[in-house]
């Protein structure tokens, strides 16, 4: 009884390890990053209701899914090629791949087959254009961010931050077929925000990234000039958050709050200068508060932002 006990034990730990990587729906879920996708579609459906074009809410709806699709498949690539360094860093380590619930062939496969299905519903959809872009996206995120720049300088943020400010051009260029002078700003107001929102996370998971060789800013080139790049990337991001105004979308209410918004990111990025200063703040063990508390403000600034932009919004004709 007791050898038939300990084959029946055995031979269930065996079929336990024959059936790892075996990922159940929750772990197909997490490939897709999604508390960054919603920062994504978010940016990507604003950008479709700036634009100066009626949409139907299906065709919208349809819009909406296939960014955020995009954004997934596009997260669950990174996750596959970036496998080995995630199980080095601590906030990465308990991922689905590293933890062995899916395979990285499977996460490939996965991300391939969304990737292609978000970019021809987008383009059969809406247009082409929208379409196009859609997978320039992609594969900015995927071939020039992950597999190109990020393990390679410091300036992987600064560069492959395009990649995630392309989704108000997409949702902006989905109702109307084209790329207007809105849709720019709109990607340039997520392109300079990029930099000193990833920076000020870099500051306090600086070991993380050490352990796993990514060359981020504070590994490269030390914290203090790292403090300074986000007060320069931040004063920049200020008047540009304004900039929407003066393009003619949106009204001079979104005009005085974005200018607040941006003067308090500002004075968060100079506390972190001002963090810096502090005796012993070079030292690895330094909880980077100031730093923490920019990063989480850097998620509301954006949300807020972006939030404004529609209630404040202009419609479309209201100048003509």
């Amino acid at each position: 009884m007791s050898a038939d006990g300990s084959a029946q034990a055995s031979l269930t730990i065996d079929e336990l390890r024959a059936h790892e990587g075996a990922g159940g729906v929750g772990d197909f879920v997490a490939l897709l990053k999604p508390r960054v996708m919603s920062l994504v579609v978010f940016t990507g459906l604003v950008g479709l209701m700036l634009a100066p074009a009626t949409v139907h809410p299906f065709v919208a709806a349809v819009a909406v899914a296939c960014i955020a699709v995009a954004a997934g498949a596009a997260g669950a690539i990174n996750m596959w090629y970036d496998a080995d360094i995630d199980a080095l860093m601590a906030r990465t380590a308990d991922r689905p791949i590293p933890k062995g619930r899916i395979e990285p062939a499977e996460a490939l496969a996965f991300g391939i087959v969304l990737s292609v299905a978000s970019v021809v519903t987008m383009a059969l959809a809406t247009n082409i254009v929208a379409g196009a872009l859609l997978a320039g996206s992609i594969g900015f995120y995927v071939f020039v961010y992950t597999a190109w720049l990020k393990r390679r300088t410091p300036q992987n943020i600064v560069i492959g931050g395009a990649a995630g400010a392309f989704p108000p051009m997409i949702g902006w260029a989905a109702a109307t077929g084209d790329v207007g002078l809105g849709a720019v700003v709109l990607f340039a107001v997520v392109f300079m925000w990029t930099p000193p929102h990833f920076w000020a996370l870099a500051l306090f998971a600086m070991r993380d990234y050490g352990k796993a060789g990514v060359p981020m800013l504070p590994n490269v080139a030390g914290k203090p000039e790292t403090r300074r790049q986000i007060v320069i990337y931040s004063v920049l991001l200020a008047p540009l958050g304004v900039a929407p105004y003066f393009c003619g979308i949106v009204g001079p209410v979104y005009a005085v709050a974005a200018a607040a918004l941006g003067l308090v990111f500002v004075a968060g990025a100079v506390d972190v200068w001002r963090d810096g200063r502090r005796e012993g703040s070079e030292a690895a063990d330094f909880p980077e508060t100031a730093a923490r508390r920019l990063f989480g403000y850097s998620i509301v600034y954006l949300f807020l932002l972006f939030g404004l932009m529609v209630l404040d919004r202009v419609p479309a004709g209201a100048g003509a």
